[in-house]
């Protein structure tokens, strides 16, 4: 496959760009497509559906929400195992040989080459639509904060989870702990700051790349994945987080 082909094929998918809401929604593991010319890297078809590939329900969780808050939406638009796009392209795990207790056959013994041509492919594709789409918002004077959507399975290596709402911060918290506070005052989630994960995991890069440059409001939600896993559950999650984001811009607003 040409890059030019790959630069069309893995763009990013730009939904509600005309938005008036200040929240600018990221689904970096939105898809678990496996395309040519990588297919599925050996996996089983069991592999290919589970959190391994993808997040399940953040797509979905992210178009609910889009409508609920009148916001924009950027998606990925092939599975994370190809490429992480929420890694930059100097980290291992960008396109892990083991991810969880998965063993990826086809992203064993990648070349510097074959790293490079995943990157070109998918990644700079990715984050230049997505760095396009806040550069327009900004060109137009539109109020912009950045919020990535991600999911999380309820056991990891055996140990079960007890948080189902995770809000994670980089350098700049101020809208991460808005979002626990009002949740924690809106719900009756379990909800936790740097929970399941933190920027010390390396799960920071999209806001990183993205919003820090730019001074602008970000934070990454963790919806544990038996939550949203029907499309009810969805809604229902959709309906309690709506709020819960738009109190915590209001507090930010404020402050």
């Amino acid at each position: 496959m040409s890059l030019q082909s790959t630069q069309t094929d893995f763009v990013a998918r730009v939904e509600n760009r005309d938005a008036a809401g200040a929240i600018l929604l990221v689904c970096e593991h939105a898809s678990n497509a496996f395309p040519a010319p990588w297919g599925c890297l050996g996996l089983t078809d069991t592999q290919t559906r589970a959190h391994v590939a993808w997040d399940p329900g953040a797509l979905d969780l992210s178009r609910a929400l889009a409508t609920r808050l009148d916001a924009a939406l950027v998606h990925a638009p092939a599975s994370r195992l190809i490429y992480d796009l929420n890694r930059g392209p100097d980290r291992a795990d960008a396109m892990a040989a083991r991810s969880e207790v998965h063993d990826i056959p086809g992203n064993k013994g990648l070349t510097a080459q074959d790293r490079l041509h995943r990157a070109e492919a998918l990644y700079l594709p990715f984050h230049t639509g997505l760095h396009a789409e806040i550069v327009r918002r900004l060109a137009l004077g539109q109020a912009t904060v950045l919020v990535t959507v991600h999911s999380f399975t309820p056991v990891y290596h055996g140990q079960p989870r007890a948080v189902e709402f995770g809000v994670i911060h980089d350098a700049d918290a101020r809208l991460a702990w808005a979002i626990v506070a009002a949740a924690q005052a809106m719900t009756g989630l379990a909800c936790a700051l740097n929970e399941p994960y933190s920027a010390a995991d390396g799960v920071t890069h999209t806001l990183r790349l993205q919003a820090t440059p730019y001074g602008l409001a970000n934070a990454m939600l963790e919806i544990r994945n038996d939550l949203i896993a029907t499309p009810q559950q969805v809604e229902v999650m959709a309906s309690q987080l709506a709020p819960v984001l738009q109190k915590a811009l209001a507090t930010m607003a404020e402050g």
